[in-house]
């Protein structure tokens, strides 16, 4: 789909229903996910926009060429499925959380006997989790007291009757220092160890009466049994529990629960930050940075964290104050309500202590975002060394911050391709590597596969949008560079700097000039040309090499220049392995008809260096 008329004729069949939408690319990439109230409308306030159309907006739109959709029977369900979907695909025009897999959690197993931990992977096996908690220190001291206050396992034991009937374990040193209750002996029983667990889980959400009124209920219950010494120990819990909540700070002389949430932004990255007030206390503070914030309103920035940060966190409190005034849509707000199983109230406090404790959030917000982008500049000025040498050394206009770099690999034609690797600021981007199989070229060719994987690379770039290298490296001497430039122009990329990498001498090439640039060896620009043309080789032969062993014909002796066929299968029939060629002299190898001591010396090197 690449034309209006397409569009609009898609269009007249996507029905009026509240739903998902998935704007893509040409190549079927999701650049948008977006929900709506009626699907039709709201893509076509998309395809059609009015005049004042944003620029982020236009920016996307001129990449969009399909969109897919998905009818919901409510907008609260399309709320709950855009949230999934923009988690799992994390659309490049979606404001984002930065992915927050290395936040831990702590998470309350689905077990007969379960087990409290923190983990910072997901498994939806029925166990429960809380977080994701950005402060470790916070999260080391809520675990010390639970394993100090509740004696719940740690063990990762099978437990359940069959085990507990067959006497198959015995209780462990934490039973005896009375840090578990010795469920694998059947010392206590299912029923008591999951009002522990449910115990544990009121401490984390921080409910402090509710859980202190159950101890109480539960020590005078033994009390009354004449069960002293149980008694006493629930007593204890009951004063650890107190003793750790009295650290928190008192926000409240009601026992209100809240969260308060501030957001501040700068251009294309935003910092979240939420206190949690439970009972009154503020039991902890979590911060996120977003990205994809540039040209977006702040009001839509802190409309969509809510959404995240909520669908990542098991609870909902009963009241939720944010740092602005803004319009909270209904399909939200009735969703946050589902998840609490009641009214959620959204607040902007105006006055009083309330509003005194917001600007505090809103504060913190602002103090971590200026440390993040402070961090941010700190590691650009760090990395930018060798990329500034370079700038100076082939005296480029710009600072090459993005350098992509190709090389080809085949023997005799055979199996050839082609890679691409990226650099960012002197650091590999490994993600961004590309693999290409040759396609357009017989025999052997090294220019023309050049020019091939050149093209095939940067019209991809041109068509998507993206963003364009700030030099380009080919390996190889003048043919190579002669090849890509004509590209360039073919593409009308000349403003790009291209160079060449000869392999014998190290020799650096640029258009125009026949000399090579007199590049002093010490330089870390030089030294950072080599890592990246050594890297693009070792990404093309790494591709080759699986072509080769997909099709049983791959030797490593392949991939040392001079050796082709003949000479490979003559040192294979004359040493039998390449282990006892690497493990030979010099000498022994150039005693073999064709192969002189400067081939030999070059066949040891190699084979020492690759293993």
């Amino acid at each position: 789909m690449n034309n209006l008329s397409t569009i609009k004729e898609k269009l007249s069949g996507v029905v009026r229903n509240p739903g998902v939408y998935l704007l893509k690319d040409r190549y079927g990439k999701i650049l948008y996910v977006g929900k709506a109230r009626d699907l039709q409308a709201r893509l076509r306030s998309h395809f059609f926009p009015g005049r004042d159309e944003p620029k982020k907006h236009a920016s996307m739109m001129r990449r969009v060429v399909d969109f897919d959709t998905i009818v919901t029977d409510s907008e609260v369900e399309a709320l709950i499925l855009e949230a999934n979907f923009i988690k799992e695909h994390r659309p490049r025009y979606n404001i984002n959380l930065r992915d927050d897999k290395s936040y831990p959690y702590v998470r309350v197993t689905n077990e007969n006997y379960p087990r409290v931990f923190v983990t910072r992977k997901i498994v939806r096996d029925g166990s429960r989790y809380f977080g994701p908690y950005t402060d470790a220190g916070n999260l080391r001291l809520l675990i010390s007291a639970i394993r100090k206050i509740f004696p719940i396992r740690t063990c990762r034991l099978h437990i359940d009757d069959r085990t507990i009937a067959g006497n198959r374990h015995r209780v462990c040193l934490n039973y005896h220092i009375g840090r578990c209750s010795g469920p694998c002996e059947g010392l206590i029983s299912r029923e008591d160890y999951t009002k522990i667990v449910e115990q544990v889980v009121s401490f984390i959400q921080g409910k402090d009466s509710t859980l202190v009124a159950e101890l109480e209920k539960r020590m005078d219950l033994y009390a009354n049994q004449h069960r002293f010494e149980e008694a006493a120990k629930v007593r204890d819990r009951i004063r650890a529990v107190s003793m750790f909540r009295s650290r928190q700070k008192v926000v409240d002389e009601f026992s209100v629960n809240r969260d308060m949430i501030a957001v501040a932004v700068s251009g294309d990255d935003a910092c979240g930050v939420v206190f949690n007030v439970r009972e009154g206390k503020m039991i902890n503070m979590h911060h996120f940075y977003m990205k994809g914030t540039k040209d977006s309103l702040e009001d839509e920035i802190l409309i969509s964290f809510l959404k995240q940060y909520y669908f990542r966190s098991e609870f909902v409190p009963r009241e939720i104050f944010v740092d602005r005034p803004v319009d909270v849509p209904e399909d939200l707000r009735g969703w946050l309500a589902g998840k609490r199983g009641g009214r959620v109230d959204i607040v902007f406090p105006v006055r009083g202590k309330k509003a005194r404790l917001m600007a505090m959030c809103r504060k913190n917000a602002e103090l971590l975002l200026n440390e993040f982008l402070n961090q941010k500049r700190s590691r650009v000025e760090a990395l930018a060394t060798p990329v500034k040498a370079l700038q100076r050394d082939l005296k480029l206009p710009k600072q090459p911050i993005i350098i992509e770099a190709f090389d080809i690999s085949n023997i005799s034609g055979k199996h050839a391709v082609g890679s691409v690797v990226v650099f960012e600021n002197g650091r590999a981007k490994r993600g961004k590597y590309r693999r290409f199989r040759i396609k357009t070229v017989d025999g052997i060719d090294d220019f023309k596969m050049m020019a091939e994987v050149v093209e095939r690379r940067l019209r991809r770039l041109k068509n998507e949008g993206s963003k364009l290298p700030d030099l380009i490296v080919v390996d190889g001497g003048k043919g190579q560079l002669s090849a890509a430039f004509k590209i360039l122009e073919r593409l009308s990329l000349k403003e790009i700097p291209l160079i060449a990498i000869a392999k014998r001498l190290d020799e650096v090439f640029i258009p125009g000039i026949p000399e090579p640039q007199n590049i002093p060896h010490s330089s870390p620009g030089l030294r950072l040309l080599l890592r990246i043309r050594d890297e693009a080789h070792r990404f093309a032969i790494q591709y080759h090499r699986r072509l080769r062993k997909r099709e049983g014909l791959f030797s490593i002796l392949d991939d040392i220049p001079g050796i082709g066929e003949k000479r490979r299968r003559m040192l294979l029939e004359h040493f039998g392995s390449t282990e006892r060629i690497r493990t030979s002299s010099v000498d022994e190898i150039a005693k073999l008809k064709g192969i002189n001591k400067s081939l030999a010396a070059r066949i040891v090197e190699f084979l020492n260096k690759e293993g």
